[in-house]
Order: structure tokens, then sequence, then C-alpha cells
């Protein structure tokens, strides 16, 4: 099955929500997903996370970018925060969730197969 490649481009909790359900969708089908976390989109992975969004999505009982984030990690969705971007968030691997690994675009893209799907957020 082609794999799902998927790039948050900019710090805003919805598109990292949707991003998120959509690689929660594909997973759910099988489909094997990664999600690359591009330059200042990194600064949502800071703890603790949360967006402007959080308190009406948890009010019409659904779950927070937080819960959003760990279960995308149990179901397998590969996560990578850019390198520049954590830089530019101050932030180290270390600060990062075990779920989460460091990397760049160019290794990012390098991954992407003949038959996989890229989408931008």
């Amino acid at each position: 099955m082609p794999r799902l490649n998927l790039i948050v481009a900019s710090a805003d909790g919805s598109r990292l929500y949707a991003a998120l359900e959509t690689a929660m969708a594909a997973a759910a089908l099988g489909q094997p997903v990664r999600l690359f976390m591009q330059g200042e989109a990194v600064a949502l992975l800071c703890a603790p996370v949360e967006f402007a969004g959080d308190a009406a999505r948890v009010a019409a009982g659904q779950p927070d970018l937080a819960q959003m984030i760990a279960e995308a990690a149990a179901m397998d969705v590969a996560m990578i925060a850019c390198q520049s971007g954590m830089t530019l968030a101050g932030l180290t691997a270390g600060d990062l969730g075990s779920h989460i690994r460091a990397g760049g675009l160019v290794g990012f893209l390098a991954g992407v197969g003949p038959d996989d799907r890229l989408i931008a957020y």
C-alpha cells in the first residue's frame, strides 16, 4: 500500500489537527503514514502542547491537540520535526517526545516513493 506523507508547514494548530485527523484515518485503514513538521510548525510541539481551539474541541467531546498527537503515535504515525524548525523554536531532540524524531526536509522527501502520496497543510 502506498504511504501517505504529510507536511505541516505553518504554526497553525487547526492545520496540525487536520493533518493528524488525516494521518489517523489513513493509519486506521492500514496505510503507513509519515508527518513532517516543517519550520515554524515545530513550535506546536513545545510543552505544553495546546492551541486556541482545544477548549471548543474538548467541549464538543473531541480530543485536544496533545491527545491527538499521542493517539497518532499509538497508531504508528511516524512524526518528524524539522531540524531547522527546532532551532527556531529553541528545541533540542531531548525536548521532543519519544515518538517524535528530528529530521530534515531533504531526507523526508527522499523517503517519498513513486507511488506514495504527499499532502501539505
